[in-house]
């Protein structure tokens, strides 16, 4: 090998060197780089998460309050609401009165068409209230039953009960088939000439009907008494 060979080899060799060097370094360079913009995003983006958790869970906070104070003030305004209208409702006078079958009182307040309600009143303490909206509405007051029609008309009697479940004869020759269908909760359809007329539902509460002149109440307690 000639003097002039050996000296290219060994330049090839350190220019092969040298390039392996540059890449080496430019590839830790370009990782170290990126490690770095990383490391540095990294706790930027945290402080900024920090920073936008709190300041939410701050705003969150304050909103909630905000809702909640909004809500009590709902609220108050409701009960203010309620409490006023309740005011009105003593201060008014009932539209008229009538004496029910027990003796005590019962107050009449049209409301709208085919809409009343009825307290029954007696010392001075009112015992009940219930209204009819569309519909025919009945109580059993303590053995004690009433009707209050769509037109305001009021009903009052004591006695003639049946106990259901069960099949009985009412009064004005109606017969009531008295079913249960769940806690506080009966049927009765009310049958004329063998037809079933009407249904009467006491669910949560007692139900009235006024069948041509016969009253019927209905009770969740599983009581049906008529009167005409």
């Amino acid at each position: 090998m000639s003097s002039n060979t050996a000296v290219r080899t060994v330049r090839r060799r350190t220019l092969r060197v040298a390039a392996a060097v540059l890449i080496a370094a430019a590839g830790f360079s370009l990782t170290a780089c990126n490690d770095s913009d990383a490391n540095a995003s990294k706790p930027a983006a945290s402080a900024t998460s920090n920073s936008a958790d709190s300041s939410t869970g701050g705003k969150g906070t304050d909103a909630k309050a905000g809702a909640g104070a909004g809500t009590e003030d709902k609220a108050d305004n409701g009960a203010g609401t309620e409490s006023k209208a309740g005011a009105a409702d003593e201060a008014s006078s009932p539209d008229r009165t009538e004496t029910l079958a027990d003796g005590s009182t019962g107050e009449i307040y049209e409301l709208g068409d085919q809409h009343y309600r009825l307290k029954i009143v007696n010392d001075g303490d009112v015992l009940a209230t219930f209204e009819t909206n569309g519909q025919d509405a009945g109580l059993d007051a303590n053995g004690m039953y009433v009707v209050l029609t769509m037109g305001g008309e009021v009903k009052s009697w004591m006695g003639g009960e049946h106990k259901a479940p069960g099949t009985f004869e009412l009064a004005g020759g109606w017969t009531a088939k008295v079913t249960k269908v769940g806690e506080s909760h009966y049927r009765a359809e009310i049958i004329g000439h063998g037809d079933v007329m009407g249904t009467m539902e006491a669910n949560g509460h007692d139900a009235g009907l006024n069948a041509n002149g016969v009253y019927i109440v209905l009770s969740t307690r599983g009581v049906i008494s008529a009167h005409e």
